[in-house]
């Protein structure tokens, strides 16, 4: 079963390309990690009670406010759900505070949030699905590319046009708060240089500038090459033959560390002078 992790960054496109491929030609199973770190910091989970005890005494705000329609306890007696915005303003932005704020929240989620991708990817590997799509917003930076047979970044080559979008999608951000969400993760056209430093269809960059329209015909082009890379009667081999899917899957990564270790390299190069 081919792996496909689907990335980008805030407001390019990548959950467009997500619904794309979710529905009819492709109809593949989605494995949304935006969804899945929602679930895990429900109230109630182990991840919601980390997250108040570190983040509540220093965040009056931290979850939704009580009212009529919010008891103290919260709607199901575990406690009222996070307020998102607030811990958005928390941890999202480039000072020091804050990305030390951003590590902790992702050494809460990130942990829980793989063992629920594991469980999903193993269901659809065992109902014989040809691909699944991994759709993570931090695919590069957590390090999850490695074990994906394609991976797929939905980028914009103009800045402004990523900002314009963030602003239009989520009307109560500020200018400033746009910009730090955008400025806190890394560079879309670096994880487009990371995709396409892959090469051999491993790497696909979908630049998203244009119309739906444009972007659907590059992912047609995309997800043909992949079929053809990666055809049905593949996906029963594998799973008639696990031994051979581990090792298959073994390849795969250590083809992915020697990719990212070169890329390390060439990131720690002095560059010239111009």
């Amino acid at each position: 079963m081919l792996l496909i992790g689907l990335t980008g960054s805030i407001a390019t496109g990548k959950s467009t390309v997500s619904s794309m491929l979710a529905t009819t030609p492709y109809n593949l199973p989605i494995v949304d990690a935006d969804v899945i770190a929602r679930q895990v910091v429900e109230p109630g989970t182990n991840g919601y009670k980390a997250i108040v005890r570190h983040f509540g005494p220093t965040t009056p705000d931290l979850l939704v406010a009580a009212s009529q329609d919010m008891p103290q306890e919260g709607p199901s007696g575990k406690g009222r759900p996070l307020n998102r915005p607030a811990l958005g303003k928390r941890v999202f932005g480039d000072s020091e505070e804050r990305k030390k704020d951003r590590q902790v929240l992702n050494g809460i989620v990130h942990p829980a949030v793989r063992w629920e991708m594991f469980k999903t990817v193993v269901g659809c590997y065992l109902r014989g699905h040809w691909a699944v799509v991994l759709d993570i917003p931090l695919l590069f930076e957590s390090g999850l590319d490695r074990f994906c047979g394609v991976s797929v970044v939905v980028g914009v080559r103009d800045p402004a046009i990523q900002m314009q979008r963030l602003r239009a999608r989520d009307a109560h951000l500020s200018a400033e708060d746009a910009e730090n969400r955008v400025r806190s993760q890394t560079d879309v056209r670096e994880k487009a240089r990371r995709a396409e430093e892959r090469g051999g269809g491993q790497g696909v960059v979908l630049w998203n500038d244009g119309t739906r329209e444009e972007l659907g015909a590059q992912l047609q082009g995309a997800v043909g090459e992949m079929r053809r890379g990666h055809p049905d009667w593949w996906a029963w081999v594998l799973l008639g033959c696990p031994p051979l899917a581990v090792a298959v899957a073994a390849l795969r990564y250590y083809q992915n560390v020697q990719i990212n270790k070169r890329w390390e390299a060439q990131s720690r190069e002095p560059r010239g002078k111009l």
